[in-house]
């Protein structure tokens, strides 16, 4: 449906032309990928992160052979273009989906083998008290509690992806050499981003156990160093992206009107990469929290309200063309990570001085 709705977005034909089968295949990779964020969830939450890891790192270094083999044509297989990259993703995802699921099936061997036994000895028990024992209502309690933690969470992730591919939409109607330039800096910018994504992941594992084991001033402590953490690696990141811009680029193509724009893009990169980085560690510490809400309403209102069309307005308006679209993107990414940094301290503040009536920690509610 979307590649098929293309036509209407004002792209550049020549994108258009080799977009549309790219996205008609990559759709078979949707259903894994999202397995595979369950599965990686459920194993994060336990404290189980190396098998997330190397599921990773092996889904890479078979997406990057694979494309070898399909786009180029190598080893007898048949040059494919952007299809055989399309397929060569789709294989990746499966491969991620298909080993967290093992491990998770791996590490549950012992309960699912002892589950007969238990439910077999429960169900004498049972129907010695209650002969009627078998039954049972369904209780959506659960349900409910999931649902209203995940979908905030679901929406403020849906929101951010999305903003990024709105604009790479928008750039799809300039020239191709700034989609181009476009496109390698907003890989460079994901690509820095995974570590502060990591640190968001474990600052919520430890928040959340910690407020689990009522320690609310260890929640506060792991969510400053995730922060902190978060904010070191960035502040790097953003130094390279000033100081050998034109290497990040040329890594990726030797066109020198590409690597011009893109030089131009790592500059405004370099700027809200600090800002990228609290807000992506904030979000993961405010859900160890249980805080999934207040991300969803910051991305919205950074994003969507204010940074999009800002961006729209540089870009096609000002006549600033993919630079604008940046400056616009920067500034809702500045907008979240101020907004939810101040969120976390008040947070942290209130966490810092929960102690009961005897002097002891309090959990918050």
């Amino acid at each position: 449906m979307l590649s098929a709705a293309l036509g209407h977005w004002g792209l550049d034909p020549t994108v258009l032309h080799l977009t549309q089968p790219y996205l008609t295949i990559l759709a078979w990779s949707i259903p894994p990928l999202l397995l595979y964020a369950s599965f990686r969830r459920y194993l994060q939450g336990m404290g189980v992160v190396r098998p997330v890891m190397i599921a990773l790192v092996l889904a890479n270094v078979l997406n990057a052979c694979v494309n070898w083999l399909l786009i180029f044509g190598r080893l007898g297989a048949p040059a494919m273009g952007v299809r055989g990259s399309a397929w060569a993703t789709v294989v990746a995802r499966v491969v991620m989906a298909a080993v967290l699921l093992a491990v998770i099936l791996y590490r549950e061997r012992s309960l699912l083998a002892r589950r007969p036994r238990f439910a077999e000895s429960r169900g004498r028990s049972d129907s010695t008290r209650r002969p009627d024992s078998g039954r049972r209502s369904f209780d959506l309690a659960p349900m409910r509690r999931l649902l209203a933690l995940g979908l905030p969470a679901a929406t403020q992730v849906t929101l951010e992806v999305g903003v990024f591919a709105a604009a790479t939409a928008l750039a799809g109607r300039l020239v191709p050499a700034s989609l181009a330039a476009h496109q390698i800096a907003v890989n460079l910018a994901a690509l820095t981003f995974m570590v502060p994504l990591g640190v968001a992941s474990a600052g919520a594992v430890r928040v959340g156990h910690a407020v689990g084991r009522g320690d609310p001033r260890g929640a506060a402590r792991s969510g400053w160093t995730a922060i902190l953490f978060g904010v070191a690696f960035m502040s790097c990141a953003a130094a390279a992206f000033l100081l050998i811009p034109r290497t990040l680029i040329g890594a990726f193509t030797s066109d020198a009107h590409v690597i011009t724009i893109g030089v131009s893009l790592l500059f405004v990169g370099a700027i809200f990469q600090l800002f990228d980085g609290v807000q992506g560690v904030c979000t993961g510490v405010l859900r160890g929290l249980g805080d999934t809400r207040t991300p969803m309403l910051w991305n919205l209102a950074g994003h969507w309200f204010i940074g999009l069309p800002l961006g729209y307005t540089l870009c096609f308006v000002s006549g600033l063309g993919v630079v604008g679209l940046w400056w616009g993107l920067s500034t809702g990414l500045i907008i979240c990570g101020v907004a939810l940094l101040i969120v976390w301290f008040r947070h942290a503040a209130t966490l810092a001085h929960h102690r009961g009536a005897d002097g002891t920690p309090l959990a918050p509610r």
